[in-house]
């Protein structure tokens, strides 16, 4: 491989303690959060009357949030829309869970932007899940 003399390759600088500390410490945080996420997600799903590890497996539990909020399972195809699609099934999504719960905006507002801790409100508080009313 032939270089060219005019655009000499720069190595990178080293990555200093503080940096390597910073990153560490990220993961540590992120890692803590996406368990606590998990756990209550299990036990959320689980109270909806479904096995909670499907709460838990990716690509599943887009087609079974929706049913946890009372929408039909097909729903989980809405977030294959770019862009507006994602936004607008988390949104309905998390305002039919909160609706199942017996909980209001307020709920909604924190799964869409708090979901680790309002995720674990509704799985290990007391609000019960209603199943959604039959259309027959």
């Amino acid at each position: 491989m032939q270089t060219d003399s005019a655009t000499p390759m720069t190595p990178m600088p080293p990555i200093s303690e503080a940096e390597v500390a910073a990153m560490g410490t990220f993961a540590i945080v992120y890692l803590a959060i996406l368990v606590v996420f998990c756990i209550g997600c299990w036990k959320m799903v689980a109270k909806a009357g479904m096995p909670g590890i499907l709460g838990l497996v990716p690509i599943v539990n887009l087609f079974v949030l929706p049913v946890v909020a009372g929408k039909p399972w097909w729903w989980g195809f809405m977030i294959l829309i770019p862009i507006v699609g994602g936004l607008v099934y988390m949104i309905l999504v998390s305002l039919g869970t909160a609706e199942r719960f017996g909980r209001g905006v307020g709920t909604t507002l924190g799964l869409i932007f708090l979901s680790p801790i309002f995720v674990c409100i509704l799985g290990f508080g007391s609000a019960q899940w209603t199943p959604p009313p039959s259309s027959a």
